[in-house]
């Protein structure tokens, strides 16, 4: 099987890229977010806009990076399920500050798939590796398309995350862990789903999955 952690808000304490742009950037980024969450801009046009607003220098984004908070509880929650499944960061966020916090925090070296990273003069841009043109959501990283492929299409597919950038996947994973957004989101459009703060929770629930059911997730979504 495998998991699918979003980084901001979820395997991150908040979401990185507002608390960089609350720190870096003009006020007026907040204008830009709230264009995206109106459904006026994409995604990919929220980010470039927003990071190009950026105003500091490398050593001060890489201090920043390293400070990054992560949930200490994904730790055991890691060293239970990865005995059994596959896991990765799949995230619309930055790949070097994923890299950076987690390196920093010694957690593990798990697979990122995530918006790359390029410090510029004075600020950063951005670029879209894993950027699928036929994502309907308009994300950088189209998180279905790299669930679709880490899974080849046949194992199960458990997505842990919290807000707009999982919403597209949580309409196809076999199991939804979600917080934040992503609830009101799970509500709105009848996706079953479990709700959680911590992957303290999230391990709690894992645990108690019959482990002959793994590979049968009806009755554990709901």
């Amino acid at each position: 099987m495998l998991f699918v952690v979003d980084f901001d808000g979820t395997l991150s304490l908040r979401d990185t890229v507002d608390a960089m742009l609350e720190r870096f950037a003009d006020p007026s980024w907040e204008d830009v977010e709230k264009e995206w969450l109106d459904g006026k801009i994409t995604a990919v046009q929220c980010m470039q806009k927003q990071l190009h607003m950026v105003k500091t220098d490398h050593a001060k984004l890489e201090d920043f990076f390293r400070n990054i908070q992560l949930d200490i509880s994904f730790l055991p929650f890691y060293e239970y399920v990865s005995q059994f499944a596959k896991l990765a960061i799949v995230s619309d966020g930055l790949d070097h500050a994923i890299d950076v916090a987690m390196k920093n925090a010694d957690f593990p070296n798990l697979p990122v798939y995530a918006n790359k990273l390029h410090f510029v003069t004075d600020g950063i841009d951005m670029s879209w590796p894993h950027k699928n043109p036929n994502c309907n959501a308009g994300n950088g990283v189209c998180k279905c398309k790299v669930a679709q492929d880490l899974s080849s299409g046949e194992k199960p597919v458990i997505l842990i995350g919290d807000g707009k950038s999982d919403a597209c996947l949580a309409k196809s994973a076999d199991v939804v862990f979600a917080k934040g957004s992503l609830i009101k989101y799970c509500e709105a459009n009848n996706i079953p789903h479990i709700k959680f703060q911590t992957f303290a929770d999230v391990l709690a629930e894992v645990k108690a999955w019959p482990e002959d059911a793994r590979n049968n997730f009806a009755c554990l979504s709901a």
